[in-house]
């Protein structure tokens, strides 16, 4: 059996150190290679054309051309993987979430001191996320969404209330999600109604850029999101993200949710993790809860979601045609993890309807 080709990687950043230290690690893996550096987008679309990569390195803030006019140009003339490598700054964390709206399948974050040794330091997780993307289903971005493009009074206003209100008070939907997940959680939440129950959210994501991604889904959402908070109640109509740093876990006190913040070791590598908020939700919430595993790399929450069902909720798993990486949510189908497996653009309709029969047959917390 002849080897497996190599990924080809090419990397467009204008700091010569950040090319040369995404080399060196990149390099250093058996199954990637670089095949090429470029200092800005228009170098980069020249040497796109001559060697054909697998997965693109793109910095946020370069010269010339801005990364995203690049990227927006890129997936809707010659869509493919990209890995954006962005700093740790509420500019960069902001202008990322807009490139993970325009297609991008991930990111990696650059340390703002120390940057060979904290580059370094994420070697294992930058090859992860370039494997990651190179199994990636990428879609052509003709119209990527615009930030304002469905605010609370915007085109989702169709979305039915739930026909029983006071379900939101008892029931909860708990969301995991890796690569791609970003996109993906925003295209569930938003045809959420105001009234529905609360959405607890654990999306693998370094700490920077969680606050930005919740400040950005609630500018489109009739529901409210935010990040969790240690010790704060959980609340219909809103949505709770885990920090960056944090496992998020759902608790009681006294007939209240709560939410509860955990700043032990990884699991599954991760902090958060998803399996750590699917347990606590299978302990807590049992058959008044709503799982769901979306797209990303790996196998977290796929035994965390197989508890939450043995426990009675209810469990949904992406499907592969839809996902961007058909990793967690195929480790969850195989254990028997998912009551079905749905389409993206059809999970929100199904999360509604499950809830409006769980409503009438009269469940309580």
């Amino acid at each position: 059996m002849s080897p497996q080709p190599k990924i080809k990687v090419l990397c467009v950043d204008d700091s010569a150190l950040v090319r040369s230290l995404m080399s060196e690690i990149i390099n250093s893996h058996a199954d990637m290679m670089v095949c090429a550096t470029a200092p800005d987008p228009l170098v980069a679309r020249d040497l796109i054309k001559l060697h054909n990569p697998d997965v693109l390195t793109l910095d946020v803030e370069m010269p010339r051309m801005d990364g995203l006019d690049f990227l927006e140009k890129l997936m809707r003339l010659r869509p493919m993987p990209v890995v954006m490598v962005s700093s740790l700054t509420e500019r960069g964390s902001e202008i990322t979430m807009r490139a993970l709206e325009l297609g991008a399948v991930d990111f990696v974050t650059k340390p703002r001191v120390g940057l060979r040794d904290g580059m370094l330091d994420y070697a294992e997780l930058i090859a992860d996320k370039i494997r990651a993307a190179a199994h990636a289903r990428v879609r052509q971005h003709p119209h990527a969404a615009a930030p304002h493009a469905a605010g609370r009074t915007g085109t989702t206003g169709d979305a039915p209330l739930l026909r029983n209100p006071l379900i939101s008070t008892e029931k909860l939907i708990i969301i995991g999600a890796s690569t791609g997940g970003t996109e993906a959680i925003r295209e569930v939440l938003l045809p959420l109604p105001p009234d529905c129950p609360a959405v607890l959210i654990a999306q693998h994501m370094p700490p920077g850029f969680t606050r930005s991604f919740a400040q950005r889904l609630n500018t489109l959402c009739r529901i409210t999101v935010k990040e969790a908070e240690h010790g704060e109640r959980v609340l219909p109509g809103h949505a709770y993200i885990a920090p960056g740093d944090a496992h998020l876990k759902l608790a009681r006190s006294g007939a209240n949710y709560v939410a509860e913040l955990d700043y032990g070791e990884p699991v599954n590598r991760h902090r958060p993790s998803v399996d750590v908020l699917f347990h606590s939700a299978a302990h807590f919430a049992g058959k008044n809860a709503l799982g769901v595993i979306l797209t990303g790399m790996g196998k977290d929450g796929a035994a965390g979601l197989l508890e939450m069902r043995k426990a009675g909720a209810y469990t949904i798993a992406q499907d592969e045609a839809s996902c961007i990486v058909f990793g967690m949510p195929r480790e969850a189908i195989a254990m028997g993890g998912a009551d079905e497996v749905t389409a993206l653009s059809e999970i929100s309709t199904r999360l509604l309807s499950r809830l409006a029969s769980m409503g009438d047959r009269g469940h309580r917390v």
